[in-house]
């Protein structure tokens, strides 16, 4: 099996990876990224991955973001980075990362409703993010999400509607 060469992703939770515990009722976080082997297991190539914090990003603070922009540091060898995310904050470690100026192309991604419930919309995203990131020409951070993908600055989360949208301000 092939590697797609120097992209990897970077787990951090969210709602993408979200699954129901029947033991105690609940929606967690699988931290182990069993969602992205579940999507790429019939993808002809590996997907290299890391996972960090594990968690909701409304859970998400300074350490956690900080840990995320050390993980990006510490993976000099990648170009592309594909960041898995939560949708509520991810602004603000999309905000953490463009401030550091790193030589990387970095897609953040998730998913709105769990892959657990329906795969569909974290499969899309997850792809899109990958042909998105190999696309880029110029280093920076951007956002793939529900069909739009630009800089962070230009992709924002539409709460009323809950889906990610242009932003045309």
């Amino acid at each position: 099996m092939g590697t797609m060469k120097n992209i990897l992703c970077i787990n951090t939770g969210g709602t993408f990876n979200k699954y129901y515990n029947p033991t105690n009722g609940l929606l967690e976080v699988d931290k182990f990224s069993n969602t992205i082997k579940e999507i790429t297991k019939k993808w002809l190539c590996e997907i290299n991955v890391v996972d960090i914090i594990g968690k909701d990003s409304l859970d998400f603070d300074d350490n956690d973001r900080i840990l995320l922009l050390k993980t990006i540091k510490s993976h000099s060898s990648f170009d592309k980075i594909i960041v898995i995310h939560g949708t509520d904050t991810m602004h603000l470690s999309a905000e953490v990362l463009a401030k550091a100026a790193l030589p990387h192309k970095i897609v953040l991604t998730g998913a709105m409703v769990p892959f657990s419930i329906d795969p569909v919309e974290a499969t899309a995203n997850f792809a899109s993010a990958i042909g998105y990131a190999i696309s880029l020409d110029d280093h920076g951070v951007f956002i793939a999400m529900n069909g739009c993908f630009d800089n962070y600055k230009n992709v924002i989360k539409d709460r009323i509607n809950n889906k990610f949208i242009y932003n045309i301000n």
